[in-house]
């Protein structure tokens, strides 16, 4: 089992629509082969990050679900900065 953790700098007045994007997005990881389960942390300072852990069967499922061709790319810049 791997947990991966990445953190997320959103600037305050994105938080609302970053929540939103990411709770429409969620379900799509929950079909990803070897994906267990994730968890989202919510920043408690101003400037802190959200921290999201993704829990996988193997490094190697998460590697397969982490490049796939088949998705189109995330958009660069814009209010999300990921880290």
């Amino acid at each position: 089992m791997i947990t991966v953790a990445n953190r997320l700098y959103v600037k305050p007045e994105y938080a609302d629509a970053f929540e939103k994007v990411f709770r429409e997005r969620a379900g799509l990881v929950d079909k990803m082969d070897g994906f267990i389960s994730n968890q989202v942390l919510r920043p408690v300072n101003e400037g802190d990050p959200y921290v999201v852990f993704t829990i996988w069967n193997s490094r190697q499922d998460f590697l397969n679900d982490s490049s796939r061709p088949d998705l189109p790319p995330e958009p660069h810049g814009g209010p999300f900065n990921m880290h």
